[in-house]
């Protein structure tokens, strides 16, 4: 049935022309012209038959064909016409042959030109401790031009405690595979519990490493290669490390004083650091299960503070309700309230 005859019966049942216009698709200036017109036929989709200049089908197949063909599929179709006008063959324009490649899903990098694809890790979720862990591999400067003591992190991503740490004169799988295995006999970590994130450095897609976490029951996650973004507790808790106001600032003097200042800063993050992003918290706290009192005698104190000056609040108490599920790397395009600040 004709678009007007259509706009004309919805009219006739009581709906307005600019309603019916606008649910078919169309304006009401085309509308008024196709009225004009006597038009029959909806030309909004162009002619009904093909060009008279189309390709056939089998010209179409030719095309195909040839840029698939051993000597042309590692190159681009502005390599392959000129190639076949040397050669005193013309099948088809730059643009015709760019074009029925991309219709065929063949119009893609070509040869060992075509780029990498790489998915976003899976979402992960953790709801409690030793659920879901994060670590990653940082530099500290040391008293030589160029060399560097290498600081291992192992951060709970839910409490976003400091779980296992240790700093290295190297990057090797087999100390981040004592690390972890030493980590989660500390935690008590049961097999088939605990997920581990990493970035694709080789230390983290190690032999060693990989096998270790087979038989501890821990299954890997890893980020895409050069996206920190895919790790950002682990590269959050770098930047707390580096900006603390204790940080060498030049380097250290030795192994064993990275190792003795690391291990105060651990003492610190744990057990004295208020975390943004577990409403103000320490890790341990959260860790532990003590966070629940903790929030709850806040929650008191802000309540006995409005009951007793209520002209100073002009609306509900801040919220210190315990955060619940912490999401790492999630496919929603909502940013996470738990991933509003990571350190």
């Amino acid at each position: 049935m004709k678009a007007v005859e259509l706009i004309r019966e919805a009219v006739d049942a009581g709906a307005r022309r600019v309603a019916a216009c606008r649910l078919l698709g169309i304006s009401m200036r085309t509308l008024q012209r196709w009225e004009a017109e006597s038009c029959r036929e909806d030309r909004r989709y162009g002619p009904p038959g093909k060009p008279a200049n189309a390709l056939s089908e089998a010209e179409r197949a030719l095309v195909v064909a040839v840029a698939n063909c051993p000597p042309f599929r590692d190159l681009a179709p502005s390599q392959i016409v000129p190639i076949l006008g040397e050669m005193g063959v013309y099948l088809a324009s730059e643009a015709t042959f760019y074009r029925i490649l991309r219709e065929e899903k063949l119009l893609v990098g070509r040869g060992k030109a075509c780029p990498a694809r790489h998915r976003r890790p899976r979402e992960l979720k953790a709801k409690g401790a030793n659920q879901v862990w994060s670590w990653d591999i940082t530099y500290l400067r040391s008293p030589v031009r160029g060399k560097f003591y290498y600081l291992y992190l192992v951060v709970d991503v839910w409490s976003r405690k400091i779980v296992g740490w240790g700093v290295y004169e190297c990057e090797s799988p087999e100390w981040a595979a004592a690390l972890i295995e030493e980590a989660t006999k500390k935690e008590g970590v049961d097999v088939g519990q605990l997920v581990l994130h990493s970035d694709n450095g080789s230390p983290m897609k190690g032999a060693t490493l990989l096998a270790t976490l087979e038989r501890l029951g821990i299954v890997p996650s890893f980020s895409r290669p050069h996206v920190s973004d895919d790790n950002p507790y682990s590269e959050a808790l770098f930047r707390t490390v580096k900006y603390r106001p204790e940080y060498p600032t030049s380097a250290f003097g030795s192994l064993e004083q990275a190792r003795q200042w690391v291990e105060g800063f651990v003492a610190w993050y744990n057990n004295e650091h208020r975390h943004s992003g577990i409403q103000f918290v320490t890790p341990a706290q959260r860790h532990t299960g003590l966070h629940i009192q903790v929030l709850a005698g806040r929650t008191e104190i802000y309540e006995e503070a409005k009951r007793n000056n209520p002209k100073r609040w002009s609306g509900r108490i801040r919220n210190w309700q315990p955060l619940e599920e912490v999401v790492l790397n999630p496919t929603t395009t909502e940013r996470k309230t738990s991933l509003k600040r990571s350190a």
